[in-house]
């Protein structure tokens, strides 16, 4: 038996639902595991479930496409579903296998899951071929790999980043932004939960309302949008 991918729908509006259904039913290795409304249903059903391939809305009430996907760096393969064409750039910049204009005519769909399919099956040859995650930096001129186990967060300030590892004592200094974090390191573990935090959640020891306890002993902030990302720890 082939892949079956499993598939996660979302937008705020029933009629897409049943189109993108329509066409997920035509298909013997696609699945339609499961639909969302809005951004924030959404993010819990990616927190608590394993999806291959999403199909987002752009124009969604209190947390839209875009957002989400801001917030979820690391997630399921992305298709793009909307009736705006403006919106493009935004979803190319962020990665997403391919833009769909509503409404969305069945050929268009399955090309969509062709490429849909060949960047899956890349990903898995490049998944087994490295084990472990190494966050590649330079400091003082050297350059570095970091393996993801060993960081504890990165603070953001300007241009610079403070890295704070669990086998060093003080942070290392470099020049980067936390997209560039997510970026080059596209592991499920490094999540952000502030404007100037991304943390391992390995060593999450306790979520509090508007913070996260780590095991390092520091507490640190957690931004509004973000809270949904640690629902699950």
């Amino acid at each position: 038996m082939g892949t079956i991918y499993r598939c996660l729908i979302v937008d705020d509006e029933t009629p897409a639902h049943k189109a993108i259904a329509s066409h997920l039913s035509k298909f013997t290795d696609l699945e339609h595991t499961a639909s969302a409304y809005s951004g924030k249903e959404a993010l819990k059903l990616l927190s608590e479930n394993h999806f291959d391939i999403i199909f987002l809305d752009i124009n969604m009430p209190l947390i839209s496409g875009i957002e989400l996907m801001d917030m979820q760096p690391v997630r399921p393969l992305t298709i793009i579903t909307t009736a705006h064409s403006d919106y493009a750039m935004n979803g190319y910049d962020n990665d997403v296998v391919d833009y769909l204009l509503k409404p969305i005519s069945f050929e268009k769909f399955a090309k969509a899951m062709e490429k849909a399919r060949a960047l899956y099956d890349y990903s898995k040859k490049a998944v087994s071929a490295e084990k472990e995650r190494f966050f590649n930096c330079r400091v003082n001129g050297e350059r570095l790999q970091i393996p993801v186990d060993d960081i504890l967060y990165f603070e953001s300030y300007g241009n610079y980043l403070k890295m704070y590892t669990i086998k060093s004592k003080r942070p290392v200094v470099l020049h980067g932004t936390l997209v560039n974090v997510l970026d080059e390191v596209k592991s499920p573990d490094l999540i952000r939960i502030h404007r100037t935090y991304i943390l391992n959640r390995k060593y999450v020891k306790k979520v509090n309302l508007n913070s996260v306890d780590i095991y390092s002993g520091r507490q640190l902030p957690v931004g509004r949008q973000y809270k949904l990302l640690l629902s699950n720890l």
